[in-house]
């Protein structure tokens, strides 16, 4: 693993230019034909004294997803695939704030067969269930047999869940 002066100035200037270790051990190979592990890469850019630049922190427009289309409302949970009511001591959803909006509330155990669940109050005072199964899916158990929240409630909730979910880290 010699490598000559003109060499190490060149692996120099590409921890300069931020390459990581990787691409230094491809371009090794590829433009000087030495083929290195890894760690003899390491041990070459620590002779070098050298450090390798820190890559770039993500901005926070890279690491927010992009928002759900509006069209893409939650289906409600179908009869093939039952979830249990609410365990007794779970939170009571709080009642629906003024201005007719929705509210989220997520129960501290979630109930079997879901990842998260809670409970949610429309702007029509009307109340029910929600959860999120092991696929991912979000599924909606209205209190009363039959009700189906309006688009609008719907948006809403699928916001505040959303937000409560971001709030709690999950």
């Amino acid at each position: 693993m010699q490598l000559d002066d003109a060499q190490k100035q060149q692996v120099a200037a590409w921890l300069n230019e931020g390459l990581s270790l990787a691409e230094i051990q491809t371009r090794l190979e590829r433009e000087f034909g030495l083929r290195l592990t890894y760690f003899d890469v390491k041990l070459l850019v620590s002779e070098l004294a050298v450090l390798p630049k820190d890559p770039e922190p993500a901005t926070e427009k890279t690491l927010k997803p992009a928002p759900a289309p509006a069209s893409e409302a939650p289906q409600p949970a179908s009869p093939a695939s039952p979830v249990p009511p609410a365990p007794e001591g779970a939170p009571a959803p709080e009642p629906a704030p003024a201005g007719g909006r929705v509210s989220v509330t997520v129960d501290q155990v979630a109930r079997p067969g879901a990842l998260v669940s809670g409970q949610v109050t429309f702007s029509d005072g009307q109340t029910g269930a929600w959860y999120v199964d092991d696929l991912g899916r979000l599924g909606l158990m209205p209190a009363q047999h039959g009700y189906r929240p309006s688009r609008a409630d719907m948006q809403d909730f699928q916001q505040a869940l959303d937000r409560e979910l971001a709030r709690m880290g999950i």
